[in-house]
Formats: structure tokens, sequence, C-alpha cells
């Protein structure tokens, strides 16, 4: 894959590197593919050397390029990609269509952690963080079928919420850094969602159970609910088949 439909580049060797970092997030070269030369980046983007060997070496550092002397540079696993490195995490936000195996990865993991950390919202969340997940909720109702750019931003809110209702200091700080993952995920997701406005009735009713678990301290109901909004997740992204609304 050449660096044909690239975005131009303007600015820096760190702006480089997002711009470049972002393609591979996308999907634009594959795990295995060979990458482009630093000469053929110096005359696509008319940047110097400097600045793509800048770029190149925090790219190489998250993981995402392996180089090796004589071989060149290739597009390195997605199992050795640094998904949590906070230049990561930075590339990732505002990242509209990630790479499909990446999406499955990074809902994986959320469907691994986020019931623990639902738990232990639902153990340790004080009123102050009940009452922020009942506004990111409020304001995703209110917008559901008006502003998808702003339900994202609640729905975000939401989870963000949770993450920090679990007073659990690692955990918080998980949840900054996957921030930008779970905006990446959410917003992929309601571009089936916003289609079927049962889907979004559904992920609406599925949130509730989340808050209303949270909000009676039922810890198990936390847990439960949580995986089921990301088994809603899943289908809106094509992951596994659509099924009837999980129970409460």
């Amino acid at each position: 894959m050449t660096l044909d439909g690239l975005p131009p580049h303007r600015g820096g060797a760190d702006e480089l590197a997002c711009l470049l970092a972002r393609a591979l997030l996308a999907g634009h070269w594959q795990p295995g593919d060979a990458f482009p030369r630093e000469l053929d980046i110096c005359a696509h983007f008319d940047v110097s050397r400097n600045q793509v060997r800048n770029a190149l070496a925090n790219l190489t550092a998250t993981g995402l390029l392996e180089r090796t002397a004589g071989r060149g540079t290739r597009i390195r696993s997605i199992d050795d990609w640094h998904l949590l490195d906070p230049l990561m995490s930075a590339w990732m936000a505002g990242l509209a269509d990630p790479d499909p195996q990446l999406v499955r990865e990074i809902l994986a993991f959320r469907y691994s952690a986020e019931p623990v950390v639902t738990r232990l919202a639902a153990e340790a969340a004080e009123e102050a963080d009940i009452a922020r997940l009942e506004s990111a909720y409020q304001g995703m109702t209110r917008t559901a079928c008006t502003d998808r750019a702003q339900h994202a931003e609640y729905d975000v809110a939401f989870h963000d919420a949770i993450y920090q209702a679990s007073h659990n200091l690692v955990w918080r700080q998980m949840g900054h850094l996957l921030r930008p993952s779970i905006i990446a995920l959410i917003q992929r997701s309601q571009k089936s969602l916003h289609r079927l406005e049962a889907g979004l009735d559904d992920s609406l009713a599925r949130h509730a159970r989340v808050l209303d678990a949270i909000r009676r301290r039922a810890p198990d109901a936390a847990e439960r609910a949580a995986r089921d909004v990301l088994q809603r997740t899943a289908v809106d992204l094509g992951i596994v088949a659509d099924h009837a609304p999980a129970n409460g």
C-alpha cells in the first residue's frame, strides 16, 4: 500500500507521526506489509528526512513498526502494538474508522474489564458519581434521535463516569487511557445503531439497567448489565449476530 489517499501534512514530526499512525490504526496498511521508505515519505509530504526519522521513531516506540537494517520497515502484528501508551491514546482520539481487527481487540478487552469496573462502581459509587451517571444517561436519552455526535459524547461520559465511580486509582487511570478507544467504538457502533431505532432503544434500556444497578448498590446486577451493554455493542459492530434484548 502506498501513501496515496492520505491527507496533506502540515506541521512537524509529531503531526506527521500522528497522521501516519492514524492511517495504520485505520488499516491503510496491514501487519506484515512493507512500510514506505523514508525518502518516499519525504517526497510525498515535502518534509525533511530528519522529520520523517523522528516520526518513525515514535511509531517504532509504540510497537507499530519494526525497523531492521538492510530489510527496511514493516508493520508489526497488532499483538505488539502498545495500545495503552499515551501516544497511542492521543492518536486514537478522533479516529473515525479504526481497523476492524483493532475494534474486535478493544471490545474484547472492554468485555473482560468493564463488567468488573462496573461491579466496583456499584460498591463504591458516591452521590456525586451517581449524579454524573444520571446526567450522562439523561443526555443520551435527550439526543438519541436528534444529534448523533452529542449522543456519542454523552455515551462516552457515561462509561467514563463508571470508571471514575470505581474509586480505584488504577481503573480511574485506565479509564482516561481507554477513553479514545471507547470513543472510537461508540462512533463506529452508532453508524449501525442510528439506522435501527429498535437497536437504539435497546442500547438505552441496557444503559438504564447499569445506572439502576449502581444506584441500588447491586454489584451482581451491575456486572450483568455492563456485560449486556457490551453485547449490544458487539451486535452494532457486526461482530456477533443480532438477538433479542437481554433481560435485566
